[in-house]
């Protein structure tokens, strides 16, 4: 009998054809993901899911797919929208996307700090509107990064490629926090490893890196922004939770820090009437760290392997659990 496998968004490539060619594949057609009814509808009789961040796996889902569910990929490099307990205590592998879009999200970090701290988008909305008069030796004056502080919350691979960039570019001197010390960060990169509060209160700009887990939500609440300095730019490719945006709002209202850039937010997407997304102070993208052509087709290649691995009964190119 041949195997469902239910697909909750288009991805790119050729992958989806290996797919198809191995088992009988459901694509769901929207560009917004399926309702939480709908995913309910259309897990039931799937031997593997291929999901997104968007998707809530919970174990109640899985028994509602049935017992025969034996994978769930997630395209992504996280994975907090499954319930991986759940699916450990039903037999059901779980795998991720790691590596291959590091890159590409470092990029998108940097290019966030750089148009935060330069009023890159409400200057050149100025341009678009018709509104720029002349030049302006006291207009949009922006903050540099060469020479500064940079804080990288979370020295994984994704930290260690933003800190790459803006150190060996820019001369940014390097502090981290990470569960333990890393000698290669300090001896390639002259980073130091400090505890949150003396890497907030002593960096000019601040990345945030760190996966989303209880001890990471709302890690960056008004206590701890409020321990940055006014001229701070603060970065988040990380997950929107992360950040307490209400305090984040508080913040750049009352000048308390200088900028934000965030490819990430709670929810996604921000209603359009949200304070951040009207702040001349906040630059948001859509959650396009990994965008390129090259890392979102091998996300790809990589989420199929997972699949059909779990649905052989074989180890995960990419295993969570």
């Amino acid at each position: 009998m041949t195997q469902r496998v239910l697909v909750t968004r288009e991805i790119p490539g050729e992958s989806l054809d290996r797919l198809r060619s191995a088992c009988e594949v459901d694509v769901w057609p929207e560009a917004t993901p399926p309702s939480a009814e709908t995913l309910r509808e259309k897990v039931v009789g799937c031997a593997g899911l291929l999901t997104m961040l968007s998707d809530a796996i919970t174990g109640e889902l899985m028994d509602v797919a049935g017992e025969q569910l034996k994978v769930v990929s997630n395209y992504a490099v996280g994975f907090n929208n499954i319930d991986v307990d759940a699916a450990k205590s039903r037999g059901i592998s779980v795998g991720n996307t790691p590596d291959v879009l590091t890159d590409a999200t470092a990029d998108t970090a940097v290019a966030l700090l750089f148009a935060a701290s330069r009023h890159v988008v409400p200057a050149a909305k100025q341009v678009q509107a018709g509104e720029w008069k002349t030049w302006e030796p006291t207009g949009w004056l922006g903050v540099e990064p060469g020479g500064k502080t940079l804080g990288i919350i979370g020295m994984g691979r994704i930290g260690k490629a933003t800190a790459e960039r803006l150190v060996r570019g820019w001369g940014m001197k390097l502090l981290y926090t990470s569960r333990r010390d890393q000698s290669d960060v300090d001896n390639e990169l002259g980073g130091q490893r400090v505890d949150l509060d003396t890497l907030l209160s002593q960096s000019d700009f601040v990345s945030v890196h760190v996966a989303l887990n209880e001890q990471t939500r709302n890690l960056l609440d008004a206590e701890a922004i409020g321990r940055m300095p006014s001229h701070a730019v603060l970065v988040n490719t990380a997950r929107g939770e992360i950040i307490d945006q209400d305090a984040l709002v508080d913040a750049l209202e009352r000048r308390a820090i200088f900028a934000a850039g965030l490819d990430v937010t709670a929810p996604e997407p921000l209603p359009g009437d949200h304070p951040l997304v009207k702040s001349p102070h906040c630059v948001i993208l859509p959650h396009i760290g990994s965008a390129t052509d090259q890392s979102r087709h091998a996300m790809a290649e990589i989420a199929v392997d997972n699949v059909l691995a779990g649905l052989s009964g074989k180890p995960l190119r990419c295993s969570v659990t």
